[in-house]
């Protein structure tokens, strides 16, 4: 089973950087370019344990589906969403975040199985596994340009 582990860092506090992972509004600004949109579950705010949400997105040449739940969660230390629906056999985003002196480390593993056998297996090594590291890479830019400014004060006003 490929495993994805990707470490950026943060310069923000550890409780800012996890409430943006987990919310989807932030998500969404960050897969514009894949013109992702909620068609189904939760439609706004920030993910807890337990709550799910569908995304419909163009991946790889198509449109796709993705159900996803929150499945644990240690608050501000991490949380893990699996997938319930879609095209992988098994997926899961496993988000690390750990307090340093000038912010956060941000620790992601992704573990997931694709169908189709050994032409999968081929898949994922020369195209699936960089698609995803990039879209990782991508995403955590921009939960890091909303963090380190004050950007983040539109998406978090209302916590705690």
């Amino acid at each position: 089973m490929p495993k994805i582990h990707l470490t950026s860092f943060i310069a923000a506090p550890q409780d800012r950087v996890f409430d943006l992972n987990r919310n989807l509004s932030l998500h969404k600004i960050s897969m514009e370019h894949f013109r992702e949109e909620i068609v189904g579950g939760m439609r706004s705010g920030l993910m807890n344990k337990e709550d799910t949400v569908t995304w419909k997105g163009k991946h790889l040449f198509k449109t796709r589906f993705f159900t996803s739940k929150i499945t644990e969660m240690k608050p501000f230390e991490s949380f893990t969403n699996k997938m319930v629906k879609g095209d992988f056999k098994f997926f899961e985003h496993q988000h690390f975040f750990k307090p340093v002196d000038n912010g956060t480390i941000v620790i992601d593993i992704i573990n997931f199985e694709t169908p189709y056998g050994w032409i999968g297996e081929l898949v994922n090594k020369f195209y699936l596994i960089p698609y995803l590291e990039k879209l990782i890479e991508n995403r955590n830019k921009v939960i890091k340009q909303y963090a380190e400014t004050d950007k983040w004060r539109a998406l978090l006003s209302n916590r705690r």
